[in-house]
């Protein structure tokens, strides 16, 4: 299958790009860059230069794919404090793949995040059955859903807040990790008692690779191996790897603390991944979020 995805020399794409060329799959991916393009080629997989705001080359290229997995993400708007940006320049590259897919029955996976599932007010672990009408993300991946409707074989993976492995430069873990060494202390927030589902890289990628494959459409899918991680433990082990006070972090300091991560690091989002195992024949094959963490190479 000819795949063209788009995020590929990054974190996700550094892992799935690998894992469709081994399966034996022809990749063309997007790169915004010489050195992002020289990466491709070196890897063996195509580069059709571009960004995610080319809305007309995303459209001709799905065009000409025989399937798209969409990864990118506007990050440096995100991190800048612009989410609005961020989730609405997402929502028109979506809108730009379809349009080139049309009705011509060729497999999508789209991108989400489990966190979003926090919006649901769940009082119980999220599912991959349940669904949040609207808000930023979710609209983009309703609309991947949705095109199950119009002849697409779509799916959408929800990422984890932490997906962890040697890939991780710039995620959620790499952070709070700056953030301790820059303040200090290694923080959380009240008892820390809230939790973070987790998965590593290599799963998720390979997830990535069965939902293009084989994911029936519609299907929404959860990449974890940890369901749900306190956050004061993951605060613990990077306080002992750099040898820092863990602490509770004051209400009104999480914002100046954490910066952007303020409004995910009170979140209690715990998810199931069960109807994933089930639906791709799938299970996670690489250590779990604390074991990762005590290998080092977060800490070089």
């Amino acid at each position: 299958m000819r795949v063209f995805v788009t995020g590929a020399t990054g974190h996700l794409g550094s892992a799935v790009v690998p894992e469709l060329l081994r399966a034996g799959h022809e990749v063309v991916g997007l790169a915004r860059s010489d050195a992002s393009a020289a990466k491709l080629e070196a890897a063996g997989a195509s580069a059709r230069r571009g960004d995610l705001f080319d809305l007309d080359g995303l459209r001709e290229a799905a065009v000409e794919a025989d399937g798209v997995i969409h990864l990118a993400f506007n990050h440096e708007a995100m991190v800048a404090g612009d989410y609005e940006k961020a989730v609405a320049d997402d929502l028109a590259a979506v809108r730009a793949i379809a349009d080139g897919l049309g009705s011509s029955g060729k497999p999508l996976v789209g991108t989400s995040g489990t966190l979003m599932l926090t919006y649901a007010g769940l009082d119980r672990a999220g599912t991959e059955d349940d669904v949040v009408p609207a808000g930023p993300r979710v609209d983009a991946e309703n609309l991947v859903i949705g095109l199950t409707e119009h002849g697409v074989r779509s799916s959408v993976v929800r990422l984890p807040p932490v997906v962890h492995s040697e890939f991780d430069k710039h995620g959620f873990i790499p952070t709070l990790i700056g953030i301790a060494r820059a303040k200090g202390v290694s923080g959380y927030v009240g008892d820390g008692s809230n939790r973070w589902p987790a998965g590593h890289t290599l799963d998720a990628a390979h997830v990535y690779r069965l939902a293009l494959e084989k994911a029936p459409a519609g299907s929404r899918l959860h990449p974890l191996g940890d369901e749900g991680i306190p956050v004061r433990e993951i605060a613990e082990a990077i306080g002992r790897r750099l040898d820092v006070p863990v602490k509770p972090i004051p209400a009104d300091e999480v914002q100046s603390h954490f910066g952007f991560l303020a409004g995910a690091v009170t979140l209690d989002n715990p998810t199931s991944a069960e109807r994933t195992r089930q639906a791709l024949d799938w299970k996670p094959a690489h250590p779990g979020l604390l074991e990762d963490l005590e290998q080092g190479h977060y800490f070089g």
